[in-house]
């Protein structure tokens, strides 16, 4: 069995806590947890003592930056939401759109800056590593704004916006042109009523490795795809070691990130999770600051009274 697999069985037995407890002391803890603390000056003891920290990150971080999250009501480009074109099934039958729509969201994310919250997660990795400990952010985001803060130790686990692998050969790597092509100038917009480009695929990104010319496709992770097992081993190493998790601007039901915290919060390690109104996994962590996470998690990672800085 992969490690992938391993970890999601794992995880989705302990997803739901209650559901078959068999004893006593499971009923107990489930109580013990259901509802969460939003002390900070409790928090910011836990957090005084962390070694190494684990940051869970989502759209809701981005979304305070003036990134388009393409999720629920009112989530589209065009009149299609992001599942009926981030698969790979879409690519196939018309890379052209594909390609229109992912560029629409390059050239957004040109435009947009880190927010606090990306601000305050990159200030403190670098504060704490001169004191020995260990920040990680583990993102949903394909966005950069993480990069972009200055954060050094980032698994991406769906990839990046700014990455492109090739169909031919495999090739991944790092592109920030803009436009990514020259036919996709001016193209992507997301008003319903304009009309697919229809760009021939020999027009479209190219690879650039010597005697390829493969088609490009964005690195991201699409629905129906796996993640990177090698990304989701370095991810399941973090988890093993951190002694603080905090769950920051995520919904806690895209899988299988929606996993990470109860693991480690079933372990024993305290999750502080940052989001705007409490979700699924809510009860199952120590502490729940609710509202923008660009307010709440500035002061939650300031600089605490015992740290001493060299």
């Amino acid at each position: 069995m992969c490690l992938f697999q391993f970890t999601a069985r794992r995880l989705v037995s302990q997803a739901h806590c209650g559901l078959k407890a068999s004893s006593s002391k499971k009923q107990k803890f489930c109580l013990e947890m259901a509802r969460p603390s939003s002390n900070m000056a409790d928090f910011r003891e836990v957090f005084a003592k962390a070694k190494h920290i684990a940051i869970i990150t989502g759209a809701g971080v981005s979304a305070e930056s003036g990134v388009p999250t393409f999720r629920g009501a009112g989530g589209f480009w065009r009149k299609w939401q992001a599942q009926e074109l981030a698969t790979p099934g879409a690519f196939a039958r018309n890379p052209s759109r594909v390609w229109e729509f992912y560029h629409y969201r390059r050239e957004v994310m040109l435009s947009k800056h880190p927010n606090p919250a990306h601000i305050a997660i990159a200030e403190c990795e670098k504060r704490l590593s001169k004191q020995g400990r260990s920040v990680v952010v583990i993102t949903q985001n394909i966005d950069e704004l993480h990069r972009k803060a200055g954060t050094k130790h980032l698994l991406e686990i769906h990839g990046s916006l700014f990455k492109t692998r090739c169909t031919s050969c495999g090739n991944v790597a790092a592109n920030y042109k803009s436009p990514i092509c020259p036919a996709l100038a001016g193209k992507g917009a997301p008003d319903p009523d304009t009309e697919d480009a229809a760009i021939p695929v020999e027009d479209l990104p190219q690879c650039e490795e010597d005697g390829c010319s493969g088609l490009l496709r964005p690195h991201v992770v699409w629905f129906g795809e796996a993640l990177d097992p090698g990304v989701l081993t370095a991810v399941e190493k973090e988890l093993d070691i951190c002694d603080l998790c905090l769950v920051v601007g995520t919904s806690s039901v895209v899988y299988p990130a929606a996993m990470f915290a109860p693991q480690v919060s079933a372990r024993g390690v305290p999750v502080a999770e940052f989001n705007m109104e409490p979700t699924p996994a809510t009860n199952r962590f120590r502490f729940h600051f609710p509202g923008p996470c660009g307010t709440t998690l500035p002061p939650a990672l300031a600089r605490h009274e015992t740290e001493i800085i060299a």
